[in-house]
């Protein structure tokens, strides 16, 4: 069974960092993602890195600011969040993204993160 595992999320101050962590179980991807979903909005792109490489790309709303990397030993995708500002209040998911198939078949539950100001 493949489970994808969001972890880390939580209330922080403006300014302040969190550190996202996806557990991946039962098989591996190409490439994982970060997505996130305001309320009210649609689901939007954040970041996203490949397995083999580690080439990594982010939303212009997040580059510099954030930064995703991958343990493929562990199998665990972190995204490293600093300089928080309240319009990153979200819920983050993480995704994987098989080589041949469905780009959003696989997501995890999504973690909180809310940024006050």
């Amino acid at each position: 069974q493949v489970q994808l595992a969001e972890s880390g999320g939580g209330l922080v101050q403006a300014g302040g960092s969190l550190r996202l962590s996806c557990a991946v179980s039962g098989r591996t991807f190409t490439t994982y993602a970060w997505f996130r979903q305001a309320p009210g909005k649609e689901r939007e792109f954040v970041a996203a890195i490949t397995r083999s490489s580690g080439t990594a790309s982010y939303a212009d709303s997040v580059k510099g600011r954030f930064t995703v990397s991958r343990d493929n030993i562990k199998n665990t995708v972190d995204l490293q969040m600093n300089g928080l500002k309240p319009d990153d209040t979200a819920v983050y998911y993480c995704n994987g993204r098989p080589t041949v198939g469905d780009p959003n078949k696989y997501w995890g539950q999504g973690t909180q993160v809310t940024v006050s100001k």
